[in-house]
């Protein structure tokens, strides 16, 4: 199914031109990526590439909501900026597990949706899979490859023994489902979490989080 764009006397306030030309997955339409085939050797936040000169990066997005709408409101006037860039992971947007589960699939929806949208315009793009509660568990693997990359963000989501047990849930969850041949970890990665993964034969290639890098040079 493809969708087109709203006519041109309209406001596109539904930011229908970022899936013009998309596939949909699922039964809640989950624009598609084409996983690129690349690997990143090093990671970028979204923020901090805005005024980077140094393009041998790819961009993530493992930062506040807030500054990932700024990208929403106006995709177009990163795109010059984003394409100097190796690759992205698609933007990363907030699903918790008390969430109402409509804004879990909003969240789902606007970060394919913004990463189909930068692939359709020549970027290399690895999928960011988040999870909130079980109900957004088949919901996570929504527009995503099967035996491909895809990219998580641990950052906040293992600091309880609760939020430990959520996050390995759903993470069996999305690899038992996808099948992915790499696994790209931005935040902690411990063995107990990740150990079983790798005896599978699956790739755990792990980035330091901004938080564990500000830290390490304030001396904590």
């Amino acid at each position: 199914m493809h969708y087109v764009s709203a006519p041109p006397r309209c406001k596109d306030v539904f930011r229908a031109f970022l899936v013009e030309n998309a596939d949909f997955d699922g039964m809640f339409e989950i624009p598609l990526i084409k996983t690129s085939n690349l690997l990143p050797d090093k990671l970028i936040t979204f923020s901090k590439a805005i005024s980077s000169k140094d393009y041998d990066f790819w961009v993530c997005f493992y930062e506040h909501d807030e500054a990932i709408n700024r990208f929403w409101k106006d995709p177009k006037k990163y795109l010059p900026m984003l394409k100097k860039f190796r690759g992205i992971i698609s933007p990363d947007y907030s699903l918790y597990f008390d969430m109402p589960f409509a804004q879990q699939i909003e969240s789902t929806y606007k970060g394919r949706a913004l990463g189909f949208w930068l692939q359709d315009n020549g970027i290399e793009v690895i999928p960011n899979v988040r999870w909130g509660d079980r109900r957004s568990f088949e919901l996570a693997c929504m527009g995503v490859e099967r035996d491909k990359t895809i990219a998580i963000g641990t950052h906040g989501c293992i600091k309880t023994v609760d939020d430990k047990k959520r996050f390995i849930a759903g993470f069996d969850y999305v690899v038992e489902k996808l099948q992915p041949k790499t696994v790209i970890v931005y935040g902690r990665d411990p063995d107990k979490i990740f150990n079983i993964t790798q005896m599978r034969g699956i790739r755990i290639l792990p980035f330091e989080s901004e938080f564990s890098k500000s830290h390490k040079k304030g001396g904590l």
